[in-house]
């Protein structure tokens, strides 16, 4: 039974990796579009106050980052996870 909710765990976890991983690259793409169209658009004059862009998707991505943590945490003190599977999850998520 402990080897099946460790396989369970170690998916949800690299489940959640990728969704993370995903949600970056899409947010890096609509960035490059965004530059793109900004770029088509450079002959029209800026509009007079424009509001920080980068702040929401970084805030986003953090937050999305602190509950993947959480999780990991939880189970790892569950017993699911070991120290070493735990700090490689880790890693991964935040390089």
């Amino acid at each position: 039974m402990p080897g099946l909710l460790r396989g369970v765990a170690r998916t949800a976890v690299v489940a959640g990796t990728a969704t993370a991983v995903s949600n970056r690259v899409s947010r890096r793409q609509s960035g490059r579009w965004a530059q793109q169209e900004a770029e088509q658009q450079a002959a029209a004059p800026p509009p007079a106050a424009a509001p920080p862009a980068a702040a929401a998707p970084l805030a986003d991505d953090m937050t999305a980052k602190i509950e993947q943590l959480k999780q990991l945490s939880t189970l790892k003190e569950q017993g699911v996870l070991t120290e070493e599977e735990f700090a490689e999850q880790k890693r991964r998520l935040l390089g």
